[in-house]
Parts: structure tokens; sequence; C-alpha cells
């Protein structure tokens, strides 16, 4: 069993079970309001209108994605 959340396939041991999505949203430099940004939970994502509701717990696997513009 791991231990910590995975993020981006990177584990985390420093972030705590309890913690929002917004809340990891934030603390990785994304708008808080999450314009640009789609969240996973374990492959299901995560409606943005349930970030703040949302809690990741231990071992949870988090994919963060932002889109970026370019050409």
């Amino acid at each position: 069993m791991s231990s910590g959340i995975t993020v981006n396939g990177n584990l985390r041991d420093d972030l705590e079970p309890g913690l929002s999505i917004v809340d990891l949203v934030t603390r990785h430099g994304l708008p808080e309001e999450g314009r640009g940004v789609a969240v996973a939970i374990d492959g299901e994502v995560v409606p943005r209108a349930q970030w703040s509701s949302t809690l990741l717990e231990e071992g949870s696997a988090v994919e963060l994605v932002q889109a970026i513009q370019g050409g």
C-alpha cells in the first residue's frame, strides 16, 4: 500500500490526506478558479464545481493538467 498522494505520476508524501482539490491546484501555482485546468482522481475527472468539496485520500492518484496556448 502506497503512502502519500501521487500527482502526475510523482509520489508526494508532503501532501496530506484531506487536502481539497482547490488547495492542491493553488499549491501548484494554478488559478483557483480553474480556468484551463482539469483534475482527475484515480482516472475520474472531477467537475470544477466539486473541487472545494472533494478531498484527497491516502493513496490517491491525481492527474493535474493545464491547457497552454501556443503556436
